[in-house]
């Protein structure tokens, strides 16, 4: 599954991690400030941020592509000394790609949080009557937001049309590598279901839940700052009074449980979609033999094989019942969960409507951060399910014993 497309893929992934943490620490220990030396400096301190769409070529954000981009190139130079491969051009520099065009998108929530306040405030005056505002000044911040969204826009139709190339680019490695096994890997049970379609599913679900949990940490990382920053404007919480940073420490306990929740209701449902997806290779099987032997197909062993079917998709059924109660109430009460929390403050009045707003949209980023298994869970049980029919390939290729559930099921 990743040998084809990655070079070395265990090492590779940990350096990549390794690396990553280096990258970062450098940055944050004084490597921001490094762009002064070519005249790229950071907004000083005190100075006001930058609203709109000219936060993405300011001096600060033209320094962080140079810096991203000559890590990169030393990384994906020195697997190229190390391991050559044929495929490291996509995974490695699109894996890259992708990634930066994720935050590019991140920081386009960034900007749009930042537009949040003075568009919001400029609202609260108009309906209060509380200053003069023209329609000027209404269309102009609406032009704002327009500029930032064209960048986001931009960005969205990127990534959708490169990941589309690099999932197919990971099949085609997969591919190429298990119809050089062939041989061996005939014998396996649904083998041309595994090397046609269980290769696509696995490099699409894969990517998209790289791209979710990057988009998730980048999140944390852009937006932990600006929630511990508004959460000296809230102080109090219900039920439990004066608590310090309360929006970052609600939005982390409130997610916390409810992945554990879903977690632990959710535990059977990868081993039921394997078993699903046997006895449906199983029936398709014998149709396909029924097309050219007549003495195959007969109406007992398709009702056998039917009825298998039936049963697995019945006790899936069951047990997702019981997952998406638990999902879907979850979900529900996560709506108002904010306004929950921001009771105390928004009584007393404390905080504007634009400072509300951007504190919602804080808090919605970081918490749904936070919840990345709980919004991708249902796709991490299809994706282990996919893992365990492709990770039998692996072991027929490597000669190891056939994973519990495969020889079991």
């Amino acid at each position: 599954m990743f040998i084809s497309f990655f070079p070395r893929p265990r090492l590779f992934f940990l350096s990549s991690v390794l690396w990553v943490a280096l990258c970062v620490a450098l940055w944050s220990l004084g490597g921001r400030e490094w762009g002064a030396l070519i005249g790229l400096a950071p907004l000083a301190h005190g100075q006001a941020r930058i609203i709109g769409v000219a936060v993405f070529w300011s001096q600060s954000f033209l320094w962080f592509y140079l810096y991203y981009w000559a890590v990169v190139g030393i990384f994906a130079g020195a697997w190229r000394l190390v391991a050559p491969h044929p495929w490291a051009r996509w995974s490695i520099w699109g894996s890259a790609l992708i990634a930066f065009i994720t935050y590019l998108q991140v920081q386009v929530s960034v900007a749009i949080n930042g537009w949040y306040g003075p568009f919001y405030d400029l609202v609260q005056a108009a309906l209060g009557h509380v200053g003069h505002v023209t329609l000027a000044q209404f269309y102009l911040q609406l032009l704002t937001f327009s500029e930032i969204a064209l960048v986001a826009v931009s960005a969205g139709v990127l990534t959708l049309f490169f990941a589309s190339h690099y999932v197919f680019r990971w099949r085609t490695a997969m591919n190429d590598y298990y119809m050089g096994h062939w041989s061996i890997l005939r014998l396996v049970e649904g083998a041309s279901q595994r090397v046609q379609e269980d290769t696509m599913r696995f490099s699409t679900t894969v990517e998209d839940l790289g791209v979710s949990l990057i988009n998730s940490v980048m999140t944390l990382i852009a937006f932990l700052p600006v929630l511990l920053t508004l959460s000296a404007k809230v102080t109090t919480l219900p039920l439990v009074g004066l608590v310090p940073h309360a929006l970052v420490v609600v939005a982390l306990f409130w997610s916390v449980c409810g992945t554990a929740f879903l977690a632990l209701i959710g535990v059977r449902l990868p081993g039921l979609q394997f078993r699903n997806q046997r006895v449906e290779a199983a029936y398709r099987k014998e149709l396909v033999y029924g097309e050219d032997d007549p003495d195959r197909a007969q109406p007992p062993a398709v009702r056998e094989l039917f009825a298998n079917v039936r049963k697995n998709y019945f006790r899936v059924y069951f047990n997702y019942t019981y997952f998406n109660v638990g999902r879907i109430l979850y979900l529900q009460v996560d709506n108002i969960f904010p306004y929950i929390v921001l009771a105390p403050t928004i009584v007393a009045g404390v905080i504007t409507l634009g400072v509300l707003q951007q504190i919602l949209n804080a808090f919605d980023q970081v918490r749904s951060s936070f919840q990345y298994l709980v919004n991708s869970w249902i796709t991490i049980v299809e994706l282990l399910s996919i893992y365990k029919r492709l990770r039998t390939f692996e072991s027929e290729i490597s000669g190891d014993a056939l994973p519990a559930i495969e020889a079991n099921a």
